[in-house]
């Protein structure tokens, strides 16, 4: 392909074995003069080698790892390059042990490695050198010389840092050379060493000057591309700087002749303007007076001044001594109570009596309400409505999840964009000093390694604290003792004590099925038919399939999940009156399936007729009350022994061990009961196995499913029970009457037995809740195996 007539240049006779040296991220290039550092003593040990010889020659060589490191390329033989440069040691200045050593070199000619021996760190390589060509005169090959120096010509105009490198350069080349000319513009190219070392490897002149001149033809774009950006950033910066100095020689022509004011003398105007509309506080006047001298001092320049300015607009824009007027009216408050929501007499009862309080006290400070209920049962909307009755601003934030006492407290100032707690920013939003302030979901309040959100609430939530908050950032006492506060919960086990001592616990047990079908005809179905774009005349959803939708799809004890079937519902008959051109879309009881799929909710009934050794009992959950069942089985065994299954927490556990440990005491007189228990294993279980539980309310129903077994006889089916039992037999109190009542009603349980000292608080539920079921209160469990097992 080339028509190259060559000589081949006399030059000194090179070892045929020489010592190599690794060289890192660029490859270097014949017929230069480089100097070298020398670092490592396992480089060190190389260069000792190479001196052992004179001339002293040395390999280098590229090296394919992306390490710098001399010891670890040099633990293999692959790590090298085939091809590299071999090089004279021209010069060596001696250094002490762990200093560097210079070393300048000659490099002569490319070599190509045979075979490479030695042990790490001194490889030495068996090699045949490249010796340099000399071309005969050839046209093509001095066009691309000319190419190559046009470009470093153009290069030397656009990069001025290297332009001196590169004149040097030019002095040094000739175009009669094209080999060395090549490999002098491979060297100043800022390409990768592996491109790089592909020009060291190209044995002929005509290819490797071709590939230089790409090289460096890419060089070129990029630096007319640099050139380019530059400009434009120049160009950029110049306009901002005229921009700059204009606007701020207007502001000194401005300022010169009384037309307008510096940042500084704006900003403590605006400051002062709002502190004349304000009844603050001694401290917070003192405070802020401090602030603002420091402000007119301050260059605007500084971050001081940014720092001082966001804290001074955070102190004077809180509503100091600023009070919306509270309503006092009975009237207005049970309307609005009764328009947004159905049922919950005693909540309602207790919040009319608090309005009652504060018409006579004339305030309602020192008041702070819990909310304590199943998820979708109003909690939150109660409090929104009671803001309504009282004519105050609302604010509400989530605790769900919180962590940081920050959150509640506030940042210091020393920290950057340090702000004020949820407290401090709600009166700042609600501009009032004593708005309704609704603390979401304090029954999840976490902790971490930054603080105890839940104990810094001991403080906002106790009236005797509060009147003098002290927020980390405003670093000024702040007056809460007028702002209502109302806190929501699904369970009360997870909130501290402490805090809790300082609520008022109203507890919102959820809906029965006559409540759920008010709730949804006057509230939930209007204001969904109006969010779907429908009306009454368009879809129609009577009594009996509202009936069938609660107990079959949205048993839960409150109302969101029924909201979301009506949804469900009325998005299906949106989509068939589209679809079918129909003018009205009623839904009967047969089509739910269609609407909403299977039933979620089968009969809680798991056992058609009495079972021996199996007792319906009822449970009181974060999600309202439920009804389970206690199941006990017998295994005939030479070792009797006591075992519970059901995912039982350690209360639970304890309850079965007192119920076992009872009924074997209370049968002990019987000799068949005797041999009962002595020559079986008794398993109890509580189903479902996956869900967690725990308490001691349990405890004579699985003292019930215990006897039942060892008597072989079965308990009434239409009975169901909770109550503590203690080992002497005596029925202790428990918790969740009204929800384990609603749980036995949509169970459609006929009788239900309740410890005798609860009976006050069945007392007190409503009389549409306590129709249609027989309570029987019991004191010992005598009394109630009376009437599971009646004769």
């Amino acid at each position: 392909m080339e028509n190259e007539k060559s000589i081949v240049v006399a030059a000194d006779i090179f070892p045929e074995i020489l010592p190599i040296f690794p060289i890192f991220d660029r490859p270097l290039f014949p017929k230069m003069m480089v100097p070298i550092i020398v670092a490592e003593n396992d480089a060190r040990e190389i260069i000792q080698k190479a001196l052992e010889t004179s001339p002293s020659y040395l390999g280098l060589v590229l090296t394919k790892s992306k390490s710098n490191d001399v010891e670890q390329v040099l633990e293999s033989k692959e790590d090298f390059h085939k091809i590299g440069v071999v090089g004279k040691i021209v010069q060596v200045r001696e250094s002490e042990p762990g200093q560097p050593m210079p070393i300048m070199l000659q490099l002569l000619e490319r070599f190509e490695i045979f075979e490479l021996n030695g042990k790490p760190p001194v490889f030495l390589a068996k090699v045949e050198y490249w010796h340099t060509v000399e071309m005969a005169a050839n046209e093509e090959l001095k066009a691309y010389s000319i190419s190559i120096i046009d470009c470093i010509k153009e290069m030397m105009q656009m990069k001025p840092l290297v332009q001196e490198e590169l004149k040097l350069l030019m002095s040094r080349l000739d175009i009669n050379d094209p080999g060395t000319l090549a490999d002098f513009a491979a060297f100043t190219a800022s390409t990768s060493g592996e491109e790089l070392q592909k020009i060291l490897e190209t044995k002929s002149i005509r290819a490797r000057i071709e590939e230089a001149l790409i090289l460096l033809k890419k060089e070129l774009e990029i630096s007319k591309l640099q050139v380019q950006i530059n400009k434009r950033i120049e160009e950029r910066l110049t306009t901002q700087q005229r921009e700059f100095f204009l606007k701020e020689q207007l502001k000194e022509i401005k300022k010169e002749l009384g037309l307008a004011k510096d940042d500084t003398d704006t900003e403590v105007e605006k400051f002062k303007k709002r502190i004349k509309t304000l009844k603050l506080s001694e401290e917070a006047k003192t405070r802020i007076d401090e602030e603002l001298e420091k402000l007119q001092l301050i260059p605007p320049s500084s971050p001081e001044f940014n720092v001082t300015r966001a804290y001074l607009d955070w102190l004077t824009i809180l509503p100091w001594g600023k009070y919306s007027k509270d309503k006092y009216d009975l009237k207005r408050a049970t309307k609005i109570l009764g328009q947004d929501h159905y049922g919950l007499n005693d909540v309602k009862e207790r919040i009319l009596e608090f309005i009652s309080v504060g018409k006579i006290k004339g305030d309602l400070s020192g008041s702070i309400m819990l909310l304590v209920g199943p998820p979708g049962v109003g909690k939150t909307s109660i409090g929104q409505s009671i803001a309504k009755s009282l004519g105050r601003q609302f604010f509400r934030f989530s605790l769900g999840g919180m962590r940081d006492e920050a959150e509640i407290k506030g940042h210091r100032r020393t920290y950057i964009g340090a702000l004020p707690g949820k407290f401090i920013n709600a009166i700042k939003t609600t501009k009032t000093s004593n708005p309704v302030i609704m603390l979401d979901e304090i029954d999840k309040i976490g902790a971490s390694f930054v603080g105890d959100p839940a104990s810094s609430l001991l403080e906002v939530l106790d009236p005797e604290q509060n009147q003098d908050f002290l927020d980390h950032y405003l670093d000024v006492r702040f007056d809460l003792s007028k702002v209502l506060f109302i806190c929501t919960a699904n369970q009360l086990e997870t909130i501290p004590g402490p805090l809790l001592d300082r609520m008022e616990v109203i507890r919102l047990s959820g809906y029965i099925l006559e409540d759920k079908i008010q709730i949804a005809k006057k509230h939930l179905i209007p204001k969904q038919l109006k969010l779907h774009g429908l009306t009454a005349r368009k879809v129609s959803l009577p009594v009996d399939v509202l009936h069938e939708l609660i107990d079959g799809y949205a048993r839960e004890a409150g109302v969101r999940g029924l909201e979301n079937q009506i949804k469900k519902i009325l998005r299906k008959s949106t989509k068939k009156i589209v679809e079918e051109q129909l003018n009205k879309v009623n839904i009967r009881v047969e089509d739910l399936p269609d609407f909403l799929g299977r039933r979620v909710f089968q009969e809680e009934k798991l056992y058609q007729g009495p079972m021996i050794g199996v007792v319906k009992g009822l449970a009181y959950t974060s999600l309202g009350g439920a009804t389970l069942y206690i199941e006990a089985t017998k295994i005939v065994s030479n070792q009797p022994g006591y075992k519970q299954t059901g995912q039982l927490g350690n209360v639970m556990v304890e309850s079965s061990e007192i119920a076992y440990t009872y009924v074997r005491s209370i049968l002990g007189k019987k000799s068949k009961a005797r041999d009962f228990f002595a020559k079986h294993f008794i398993h109890l279980h509580v189903p479902a196995g996956a869900t967690p539980k725990d308490g001691p309310s349990a405890g004579i129903t699985m003292a019930c499913a215990l006897y039942s077994l060892a008597l072989n006889k079965p308990v009434r089916d239409d009975l169901a029970m909770t109550g503590e039992l203690s080992l002497n037999g005596m029925v202790m109190p428990i918790g969740g009457v009204k929800e384990k009542l609603l749980a036995a009603k949509r169970a459609k349980v006929a009788h239900v037995i309740f410890p005798e000292d609860n009976r006050m608080d069945f007392d007190e539920l409503e009389d549409h809740i306590k129709q249609g079921i027989a309570v029987h209160f019991v004191k010992t469990f005598e009394q109630v195996r009376k009437l599971c097992f009646p004769k």
